[in-house]
C-alpha cells in the first residue's frame, strides 16, 4: 500500500502543455518533491490558492492574490515573499497570464523555489492539478483475483487458487462482459469514496486458464472484450461448497459481508462453488441483485412482508 511522490520536474513535464506552463525563476529547484500524505494529520495540501497560514505544496497566485500583494506596503509584501520561498511550498504558479513581481522572481531564484506562469485561470489550474494528483499520487494496493466489468460495474472475483476464477472470467467474457485485469489488479483510492482498478501494463489483455495456458483476450475476442479501468463496486468470493456446511448458509438473505480496501468498505458476496452450478449466471444475478439492493429493494424483506400480510389476513 503506497502513496506517491513526484518532483516539480515531473509535474511540469506532464502538465506543461495542458497548463501552458512557462518557467520564470527557480529552475534549479525542479527536484523539490510533492508528497501525498492522506493519513498524516495537518499535512500540507497539495495545491490551492495562496495560503500563508497553512501553505500548500503548490501555491497558486491568481488575480485576487496578485492584486492583494500589490496593495501591501513594501515590508509586508517582502515578508509574504520570504514566507513563500522559505516554507514548505515546493512550487509557485502565477495564473491568468499575469506577471510575477520582480522581487518574488529574484527570491525564487535565490532560494531555488520553482516559479512558473500559466495563461489559464487560477481555478482551472487548481482543478486540473487536483485531477492529475488524484491519479498520480493516489494510495494503491494490489489484490489477488480477476477484475471485470459485469453489467456495467467493476466486480472483483476472488477465491482460493484453482477454485475456478479464470474459467468463470472466460465464460463471462463469452457472455459479453469485459476483462480488466487477471491475477494482480491494482487499485487506487482516487477520491474519498472511489477505488479505481487497473491492470499492470505487463499483464494487459492476458488471462491465464488452466489447461489452456495464457490467452490474449483482446486478440481472441476483440477490443470490446477489454476495459482499461473501472471503479470497484463489488467483490464476489468463490468458496468450495464442500468446505462449508449447509448450516452456515443463510438461505433467505444470502452471504453478504464487507471487505475494507484502502480504508473503504466494499460489499462482498460469497458464492459456493459446486459441480453443475452455472457460476456465470450466478455472478450476473448476484450483480443484478446488488444493484437492486443499492436502490433500496431487498427481496428477503419483501418476502417477509408478504408472509406477515398473509398471516394477518
Amino acid at each position: 500500500m503506497t502513496g506517491g511522490t513526484l518532483t516539480v520536474h515531473d509535474v511540469v513535464e506532464a502538465m506543461e502543455e495542458r497548463l501552458g506552463l512557462s518557467w520564470v525563476a527557480g529552475r534549479q529547484g525542479g527536484g523539490r518533491t510533492l508528497t501525498h500524505q492522506a493519513h498524516v494529520q495537518d499535512s500540507p495540501a497539495l495545491v490551492g490558492h495562496l495560503n500563508v497560514i497553512h501553505p500548500n505544496q503548490i501555491q497558486v497566485l491568481g488575480p485576487d492574490e496578485v492584486r492583494y500583494l500589490w496593495t501591501l506596503r513594501q515590508n509586508s509584501q517582502r515578508d509574504i515573499f520570504e514566507h513563500l520561498v522559505s516554507g514548505t511550498s515546493a512550487m509557485l504558479v502565477v495564473t491568468d497570464g499575469l506577471t510575477a513581481q520582480p522581487e518574488l522572481q529574484s527570491l525564487a531564484d535565490e532560494r531555488a523555489v520553482p516559479l512558473l506562469v500559466s495563461p489559464l485561470q487560477s481555478h482551472e489550474v487548481i482543478n486540473i492539478l487536483h485531477y492529475f494528483f488524484s491519479d498520480r499520487l493516489a494510495e494503491t494496493t494490489t489484490l489477488h483475483g480477476v477484475f471485470m466489468e459485469v453489467l456495467g460495474i467493476g466486480v472483483l472475483l476472488t477465491g482460493e487458487s484453482a477454485v475456478g476464477k479464470s474459467e468463470l472470467a472466460l465464460e463471462l467474457i463469452t457472455r459479453g462482459h469485459r476483462l480488466i485485469a487477471d491475477d494482480a489488479p491494482e487499485f487506487a483510492r482516487i477520491a474519498p469514496d472511489i477505488l479505481r482498478g487497473t491492470c499492470p501494463p505487463v499483464l494487459e489483455n492476458f488471462l491465464e486458464v488452466r489447461g489452456l495456458g495464457v490467452l490474449n483476450i483482446r486478440a481472441m475476442f476483440g477490443d470490446s472484450a477489454i476495459k482499461s479501468s473501472k471503479y470497484l463496486r463489488l467483490i464476489i468470493d468463490l468458496k468450495d461448497q464442500a468446505e462449508r456446511p449447509a448450516s452456515d448458509l443463510d438461505r433467505l438473505h444470502g452471504d453478504h459481508a464487507t471487505r475494507t480496501v484502502l480504508g473503504l468498505p466494499v460489499p462482498v458476496i460469497t458464492l459456493p462453488v459446486a459441480s453443475g452450478r452455472n457460476l456465470a449466471v450466478m455472478v450476473e444475478v448476484a450483480v443484478r441483485n446488488h444493484l437492486l439492493r443499492l436502490r433500496g429493494y431487498f427481496a428477503a424483506d419483501d418476502l417477509a412482508a408478504r408472509q406477515r400480510r398473509q398471516m394477518c389476513a
